[in-house]
């Protein structure tokens, strides 16, 4: 065959593949419904399941050695903090000189300040690496993601761009994007007392925060969360950590209600009899000055 004749039966080859492909029903079904050539073979990644971050970022983002907590005088070696190694990039959390002292403050008295021990919903990112599972129900146009820690969920509008919340509220505001494979989150409008751990780090209510969910491989997810908070902050600063899918049989989220658990802490004072504060072992709490002996 001449090469005039190859050519003539090469274009006709593509001539009428292209025409096949044309009218075939899942091109003209996606024509119709408006999806861009640019990116009708490209999907979202799946990110529905049960997933949970390992290790002791909910104690303490930095990095930490264990330690006691009130309640190890009665649960023993089972009330202990473990350590932990720092899930912030660079190790420390850049805090303004001025705005260090208030860390200082909670992380003194965190067990009767830190607002999730009194069942307040932590906030984003903080339920995200407490160490309770969450599940991802993903949609196109929305993402919704539950919580076992108090019940709490939030939905992340893929929908909305542009948008903003009216006012402040706990889980704050989610708008949501893909770039490649990857969920890209901004999150803003958060009630100013949440803090990020049980160590006394905190924000104003200037936070912004932009999360990363990353798949890497099918059971694991890259998370970052990237914190914007000129009052407290010196520069922005990330947080990167794994999340991991709960593999077992009918893995699930459980109920945590944790007002139940709370309610000493927040209305023991309110109580017939009630003797003063009490520290989380139960005993009266001694304010160090009044004990301190007349000299």
């Amino acid at each position: 065959m001449s090469p005039v004749a190859n050519t003539r039966q090469l274009i006709v080859t593509v001539v009428v593949a292209a025409a096949l492909a044309a009218c075939s029903p899942e091109t003209n079904e996606r024509a119709q419904v408006g999806v861009p050539p640019d990116t009708q073979e490209s999907a979202a990644p799946n990110l529905n399941g049960v997933w949970q971050a390992l290790g002791a970022p909910g104690w303490n983002l930095e990095g930490h050695t264990a330690s006691k907590t009130p309640v190890t005088g009665v649960l023993g070696a089972f009330g202990g903090i473990p350590a932990g190694m720092s899930v912030v990039e660079g190790g420390e959390i850049p805090y303004l000189p001025e705005a260090l002292p208030q860390r200082d403050v909670n992380r003194a008295d965190w067990t009767n300040l830190d607002p999730a021990a009194k069942c307040y919903i932590p906030g984003i990112p903080r339920l995200t690496y407490m160490p309770f599972p969450l599940q991802i129900l993903q949609t196109d146009s929305k993402i919704f993601i539950a919580y076992e820690f108090g019940g709490n969920s939030r939905v992340i509008h893929m929908d909305r761009p542009g948008t903003e919340a009216p006012l402040p509220s706990w889980m704050g505001y989610s708008l949501g994007h893909w770039e490649g494979d990857t969920l890209v989150v901004d999150v803003t409008s958060q009630m100013a007392e949440t803090w990020f751990d049980a160590s006394g780090n905190y924000h104003s209510g200037s936070l912004h925060v932009e999360e990363r969910y990353t798949p890497v491989g099918e059971n694991h997810i890259q998370y970052e969360a990237t914190i914007t908070d000129p009052e407290v902050f010196s520069r922005p600063w990330t947080i990167s950590l794994p999340l991991y899918r709960r593999l077992e049989p009918n893995a699930r989220i459980l109920e945590y209600k944790c007002v139940e658990f709370a309610e000493d802490l927040l209305y023991d004072h309110l109580r017939r009899g009630y003797d003063g504060p009490r520290d989380l072992d139960g005993n009266v709490r001694i304010d160090p000055e009044s004990a301190a002996p007349d000299l």
